[in-house]
């Protein structure tokens, strides 16, 4: 005989539903995950619209829902608490819910009743707000009248947030909090701090969002990958240095929970896997050598997709803006063996392509256009993906690419060029300075001319910013 012993916490978890209205039917458990859904358990309707969910394991935390086939029937929460009963009816899911034994979903449903009269409130003001002929006059009442609603409903979330911290509806408001930015102070010559709001902003950003809290990770909307992602664009520069830096502030306050650990450089790694300032490449060769190479994600990621991600980022590395480009010794159309490096160019273009690339014939005329126009000293090195030398040679007539230096990958004396540069795709183009260091890399043609333009405004104004600092 099994006694229950008052008061002792019962494993796994145990849902109990009535819904009037709905009988004799399958419906499911789902939850939210990143970007997708998944199912998680199943039941069947009896005559009485009872149903349960069950399962020895305790489900992970965040926003879960009801469906019935494909149609979702209404969200609900899992926290702490995973013992408790739902009650309502078809006749509308949300007014008619009655929650027994769960302050969490009591808090979640009593929200959405209240945003549904908060939006009835603020119907009137959206109607004039967006009606085209009605006076400035009356547009400022109705934004006046529509703030505070707005404010209602800031105030309703800071509450719960303030009285209810270990919710997971509360942690759903904080996701969206806005962060008050104070004033900048004066500094003591009564100037003003003109970096202090950034610097406050950097440090404060998460106080509402814990990034150790794997619940941001299920909701309905990817609130944990925009939060990472509005973090490192928008307060932080481009380049590698900075946003490695940021990125290891973020894991240091998710890496307690190996959820949001493994979530939060996961994202990282997709993001910069194919980033679109360029550049941004190396991000993710160093998101692998820290997190991957050295067996902290081994936890999760299977031996094949380490090496798929090693494999990418060695390929990667070899090529990154700023290293020294490799060599490459080709033979071009009348059999001579040509070799990069013979270019004394004040700039390369190193020019991947093939013959019978739909795009190739659209880029090339570009490149062609530049070298025929630009003033600057710039010479092109162009690798013909394509193993046939006839093909080649045609493609260099009918492109009128005579001032190029053009070889064939297939006859070459260093090993086959994808092993040495990321261009397994054409057109890929990258661009060296005098002393063949790759300045640019999978730069369209047609901003060729701009990128060469700032780069030497930029190269200017560091040199001479180098003579102001070391002139006594």
């Amino acid at each position: 005989m099994t006694i229950a012993l008052p008061g002792l916490a019962q494993p796994g978890y145990k849902i109990d539903f009535k819904i009037e209205g709905l009988r004799d039917t399958t419906v499911y458990l789902g939850y939210y995950y990143a970007e997708a859904t998944y199912a998680k358990d199943t039941a069947i309707i009896n005559s009485k619209g009872e149903f349960s969910f069950e399962g020895k394991q305790p489900l992970p935390h965040g926003v879960y829902f009801v469906a019935k086939n494909k149609t979702r029937l209404f969200e609900m929460v899992i926290s702490s608490s995973q013992r408790f009963k739902l009650e309502t009816s078809t006749a509308d899911y949300i007014k008619n819910m009655k929650v027994t034994g769960d302050v969490d979903n009591k808090l979640f449903f009593e929200n959405m009743a209240f945003n549904m009269e908060r939006n009835k409130e603020a119907e009137p003001f959206i109607k004039v707000l967006q009606d085209s002929t009605i006076g400035e006059d009356k547009k400022k009442e109705a934004r006046d009248g529509f703030a505070k609603v707005n404010d209602k409903v800031t105030a309703y979330q800071n509450s719960v947030i303030e009285k209810y911290p270990k919710t997971v509806t509360a942690a759903v408001f904080g996701a969206s909090k806005k962060i008050d930015i104070p004033e900048p102070p004066k500094k003591a010559d009564g100037t003003i701090d003109s970096t202090f709001q950034l610097r406050w902003y950097r440090e404060h950003f998460f106080d509402y969002f814990d990034l150790s809290n794997d619940a941001l990770i299920r909701l309905p909307q990817s609130l944990y990958s925009k939060k990472v992602t509005e973090y490192l664009d928008k307060l932080y520069a481009p380049d590698a240095d900075t946003v490695m830096k940021a990125i290891d502030k973020m894991v240091a306050k998710a890496k307690s929970n190996q959820e949001t650990f493994k979530y939060l450089v996961w994202t990282c790694m997709i993001k910069y896997q194919q980033p679109e300032i360029m550049g941004q490449d190396e991000i993710y060769v160093r998101l692998f050598d820290k997190y991957f190479a050295n067996g902290q994600m081994d936890f999760w990621v299977s031996a094949k997709l380490k090496k798929n991600l090693k494999d990418f980022a060695d390929r990667l590395r070899l090529s990154l803006v700023g290293q020294p480009a490799k060599n490459l010794i080709l033979q071009d159309g009348e059999g001579k063996l040509r070799s990069m490096y013979d270019l004394k160019n004040k700039y390369t273009i190193v020019y991947f392509f093939d013959p019978d690339c739909g795009h190739c014939k659209t880029e090339t005329p570009k490149v062609v256009s530049f070298l025929n126009n630009t003033k600057m000293d710039v010479g092109v090195y162009a690798i013909s993906a394509d193993s046939s030398l006839s093909k080649m040679k045609k493609y260099v007539k009918d492109m009128k690419m005579e001032k190029f230096i053009t070889t064939c990958f297939y006859y070459s004396a260093v090993g086959h060029y994808q092993s040495l540069y990321d261009a397994e795709t054409t057109p890929t183009l990258y661009i060296l300075d005098d002393k063949k260091k790759i300045i640019a890399k999978k730069l369209p043609a047609e901003r060729i001319q701009e990128f060469l333009t700032n780069y030497e405004k930029f190269q200017a104004k560091k040199a001479k910013t180098k003579v102001a600092g070391t002139t006594p």
